[in-house]
C-alpha cells in the first residue's frame, strides 16, 4: 500500500525558518512525523543520515570533522540527539558558511535545550521548532484556522467526527502512522511504541535499571492525568523515592510525552493551589496507559473527562505550537475549589477555557468562568465551554459554548 502523507500545519513555518536560519531543529516525541515532514519538504534539496543506528553514531563520535565532510551540508541529519558531541562541529561548519541558510536540518526526539552543547553550540544559528502528533484538522485533511478567541463567532461550526467516531480517534491517538494506516491493530501499536521508547529514548537519558517500575509510573500518572499532581503521595504508593519520581517526570517532559500545566497567578486576593497538572501529549497514549480499547468505556468510564480534557488541550497545543510559537498556558484554581481548566495567555489577555463532557451546555456549567472574569477583571477575555456536541450557544455574558469541532 502506498504511503498516503498527511499535510502539517507546520509546513509554511518550517519553510520560512528554513529561509531565514542556518540551521533547523525539529522536535518532538518519537514518531510524531518528523522525518516524513522533512523529507517531504526537503528530500529532493538535502542528503539524508540517521544518527540512529550504531556504527553511524560511532563514526560522528569517532571523527565528527570527518563525518560531516562525508556527508555534507545542505543535510538532514536525524535524531541528532544519538551524537549530541557533533553539534559543536556542526556550529563550526555553520560558522565557515554563514551566508547559508538551511543548510542543517536536525530532528530530536528529546528537548535539545536540555543539551548543553545544544543551547551553547546553536545559540544564534538555529530555529527551534516543535512537530506535535496530528491534530483533529490535520487528520481530517482540513485548512488550519484561527482559535475561537482569534475570529468572529458568527461563523459557524464546522461539521466534525460524529461523538462515537470522536471516541475512536481519541483511542487511536495522533501519531501519523495509526492514522494513514487505519487497519494496524491500535492497542498493539502503542504497547510497541511504549516498548521502544522505554528502551531507546529513556535509558539514553538515564539509568533506569527496573523498566517495570517505570511503567507502573507511566500508568499511574496516567490515572492522574488532568488532575492536581501530587508527586509526594505518588512516589509513596509506588515505593519509589520522591527524587526519583521528579527525575522520571523530567525524563517525560524532556522526550514531549507529557505537558506539565502550572497554575496562573495574579493578585486577586485568594490563596491558590501551587500543585501542577499533568497531561499526555497523545490522547491515545493516555487511553493506552489506562487500559482503554472501547471507546463507550472510554466516553462513559471514570477517565472519560480526563480524556476530553487533554484532547482539548492538546488541540490548543498543536495549533500554537504549529506556528513555531511557544504557548503560554496555565490552569486557575483557588483554595475554595473554583476552578478553570485550562488558561491561555494571548496578545495581553487571559481566555479561561473549561472543557465539559456534557453534549448538552447548561447555563449552570459558566459558573467557574463568571468567578475568574469577576476575580481577573480587565486581565481576562470571554471565555469559552468547550464539550463533544454540535451546538454553539451563549450561556452568560462574556461566556460561550463551543463545539469540540471548532477548535
Amino acid at each position: 500500500m502506498a504511503w498516503r502523507y498527511l499535510k502539517r500545519s507546520l509546513e509554511p513555518v518550517l519553510i520560512r525558518t528554513t529561509a531565514e536560519f542556518p540551521a533547523v531543529v525539529l522536535t518532538g516525541p518519537r514518531q510524531s512525523g518528523k522525518t516524513t515532514l522533512l523529507k517531504h519538504l526537503f528530500g529532493e534539496t538535502h542528503g539524508y543520515v540517521s544518527l540512529e543506528p550504531p556504527d553511524v553514531r560511532a563514526a560522528a563520535a569517532a571523527d565528527p570533522r570527518g563525518f560531516l565532510a562525508f556527508n555534507p551540508p545542505p543535510v538532514i541529519l536525524d535524531e541528532v540527539q544519538f551524537a549530541p558531541d557533533l553539534l559543536p562541529y556542526i556550529k563550526e561548519a555553520i560558522d565557515a558558511r554563514r551566508q547559508e541558510r538551511g543548510i542543517y536540518l536536525l530532528t530530536s526526539s528529546q528537548n535539545l535545550m536540555l543539551m548543553a552543547q545544544g543551547t551553547e553550540s546553536l545559540a544564534g544559528r538555529a530555529a527551534i521548532l516543535r512537530l506535535l502528533p496530528l491534530s483533529q484538522r490535520e487528520i481530517q485533511g482540513k485548512p488550519e484556522k484561527p482559535l475561537p478567541w482569534e475570529r468572529p463567532l458568527s461563523q459557524s461550526p464546522l461539521k466534525g467526527p460524529s461523538q462515537p467516531d470522536l471516541w475512536k480517534g481519541f483511542l487511536r491517538g495522533g501519531y501519523p502512522e495509526l492514522n494513514v494506516e487505519p487497519n494496524r491493530d491500535i492497542a498493539l501499536w502503542h504497547a510497541s511504541y511504549m516498548q521502544t521508547y522505554l528502551e531507546r529514548d529513556v535509558r539514553s537519558l538515564r539509568q533506569i535499571g527496573d523498566l517495570t517500575l517505570f511503567q507502573n509510573f507511566l500508568r499511574a500518572l496516567a490515572a492522574r492525568s488532568a488532575q492536581l499532581l501530587n508527586l509526594a503521595e505518588l512516589a509513596r504508593d509506588l515505593g519509589v523515592a520522591l527524587n526519583t519520581a521528579k527525575a522520571w517526570l523530567a525524563v517525560l517532559e524532556a522526550t514531549f510525552q507529557v505537558i506539565i500545566l502550572r497554575p496562573y497567578f495574579a493578585n486577586v486576593g485568594k490563596r491558590l493551589v501551587k500543585s501542577p497538572k499533568v497531561y499526555f501529549s497523545d490522547v491515545g497514549t493516555l487511553c493506552h496507559l489506562t487500559s482503554l480499547k472501547d471507546p463507550e468505556h472510554a466516553a462513559t468510564g471514570p477517565m472519560g473527562g480526563a480524556i476530553f480534557e487533554t484532547a482539548v488541550l492538546m488541540e490548543i497545543v498543536k495549533t500554537i505550537v504549529h506556528r513555531g510559537q511557544e504557548p503560554q498556558i496555565y490552569f486557575w484554581r483557588t483554595a475554595a475549589g473554583a476552578e478553570v481548566d485550562i488558561v491561555v495567555a494571548e496578545g495581553g489577555g487571559l481566555i479561561p477555557i473549561e472543557v465539559k463532557l456534557s453534549a448538552t451546555p447548561r447555563p449552570a456549567m459558566a459558573r467557574n468562568l463568571t468567578v475568574f472574569l469577576k476575580d481577573l477583571q480587565d486581565g481576562a477575555t470571554p471565555g469559552f465551554i468547550i464539550h463533544p456536541g454540535e451546538v454553539r450557544l451563549p450561556l452568560a455574558p462574556g461566556v460561550t459554548a463551543l463545539p469540540f469541532n471548532d477548535l
